[in-house]
């Protein structure tokens, strides 16, 4: 999970930067996204960075409170019906909260 998150932290400062470089890049010229043939694409690639970037820091979140679940005992048991998450689930996606079957019932 140490790795997911120093992962994550690198992502969010490499999207941050991306994002800051187009914002930045706008501002020297007058871009009138309505009527410039480019700037629909700018305003594309500028909230396309910013959804990405609105990702990586809820799976930031997700991880950090995976690991106060771990520090509490909690960790790897499911929300909704306390059983365990199976191994491979935690794995595959280790700020899980819900076993398969609770995630298959779909939010409360």
């Amino acid at each position: 999970m140490a790795d997911d998150r120093d992962a994550t932290l690198a992502r969010i400062e490499a999207l941050s930067r991306e994002f800051d470089g187009i914002v930045e890049a706008n501002a020297l010229v007058a871009v009138d996204d309505e009527h410039d043939p480019e700037g629909s694409s700018t305003a594309f690639e500028r909230a396309h960075v910013a959804s990405l970037l609105a990702q990586a820091r809820d799976h930031l979140t997700d991880l950090d409170e995976a690991l106060d679940r771990l520090e509490r005992g909690d960790y790897g048991r499911c929300e909704r019906c306390g059983e365990p998450i199976p191994a491979g689930r935690l794995e595959a996606r280790p700020a899980a909260v819900t076993c398969v079957r609770c995630a298959a019932c779909g939010p409360r």
